[in-house]
């Protein structure tokens, strides 16, 4: 079973969420910055005390129907970015509030207060990832990957690369060519 936290956006946060879940005795298996997954599911009384407990700490518990949102958020996320061959040419919140068939301000809203980041940095760490696995996989230029997946130009998929993780996607694909050698 998974609940999701309002406003749990930081480390300290997960922290006293786990000590509340273990001084109420939930035996939960993760616990991430802004959800929580539990072994088994828990009773509504239980529910109700952990409720009761994450106010204390200025946190709540979204209702179901919100979680589930959250996740049909996330399951379009992943494949706008990963499983469409060619990026949509129209704004990435129109994609998702047709595809939810939502106002994109309030699902953009409430994944911010669950996760912890907006939807359009979930997206772009999402990208992110392709692009190293594209990287990885050597099939297609960065010209190419640029385009398959949206980007503007080179530069700018370049730049998005080196602020997320530290590398250019240059050096990233030459990192893999040096494993190898090794």
């Amino acid at each position: 079973m998974k609940l999701y936290i309002k406003y749990m956006v930081s480390v300290r946060c997960k922290q006293e969420v786990q000590a509340k879940l273990d001084k109420l005795g939930l035996h939960y298996g993760t616990v991430n910055l802004g959800e929580m997954e539990f072994k088994g599911d828990i009773t509504p009384q239980q529910h109700a005390q952990l409720q009761q407990e994450l106010s204390h700490l200025g946190l709540e518990l979204l209702d179901q129907h919100k979680g589930r949102l959250i996740e049909r958020i996330k399951a379009v996320i992943i494949d706008l970015v990963h499983h469409t061959d060619a990026q949509p040419k129209i704004k990435n919140s129109e994609y998702i509030s047709q595809r939810l068939d939502k106002d994109y301000p309030s699902i953009a809203k409430l994944f911010s207060e669950a996760t912890g980041v907006t939807i359009e940095h979930s997206i772009i760490a999402h990208k992110i990832e392709r692009v190293k696995e594209l990287l990885l996989y050597d099939e297609l230029s960065l010209s190419e990957i640029a385009h398959k997946l949206n980007y503007s130009s080179v530069a700018h998929l370049s730049g998005q690369f080196k602020k997320e993780t530290g590398l250019t996607p240059t050096f990233f694909k030459q990192l893999k060519h040096k494993r190898r050698h090794l």
